[in-house]
């Protein structure tokens, strides 16, 4: 199991983790899958810091080709006022959409909500994974 978050779009990466890069992420996702297919790889992006529809779309397919099996999409919630403001608060409605889209684009398992977070029940989630691997299914 690896958990790599990527959390934001790639415009707003230096604003919101300027010590990391996007590329560098994707790459150890990608190579993680590539050593050991059978391992689970989870990541995840948070909203509302000014990203766009298509910007999100587009961390999908990078998720996507990059083997990503989980993905999580939750609210940001400033933690203290040094880091970003929250731009705004994404709908339910338009959580509900970005899960439809991510299981369209084929990921095993997709949480997505205002509340979720990277490792809300990640045993959990993992073990579903695992059944839905398994079993040969899909969420």
């Amino acid at each position: 199991m690896l958990n790599h978050n990527l959390e934001t779009v790639p415009q707003l990466y230096r604003t919101i983790r300027p010590g990391a890069r996007y590329d560098h992420s994707l790459r150890l996702l990608l190579t993680a899958k590539a050593l050991d297919d059978a391992l689970f790889t989870k990541s995840g992006i948070m909203v509302g810091l000014g990203e766009s529809e298509a910007e999100v779309l587009e961390v999908m397919d990078d998720m996507g080709e990059a083997g990503v099996d989980f993905l999580t999409i939750g609210q940001y919630l400033q933690p203290t006022r040094k880091h970003a403001p929250i731009h705004r608060f994404v709908t339910p409605e338009e959580f509900e959409s970005y899960r439809s889209a991510a299981c369209a684009k084929g990921f095993l398992l997709v949480t997505a909500s205002p509340l979720t977070r990277s490792s809300y029940h990640a045993a959990e989630d993992f073990a579903r994974l695992r059944r839905l691997r398994e079993a040969g299914l899909r969420h």
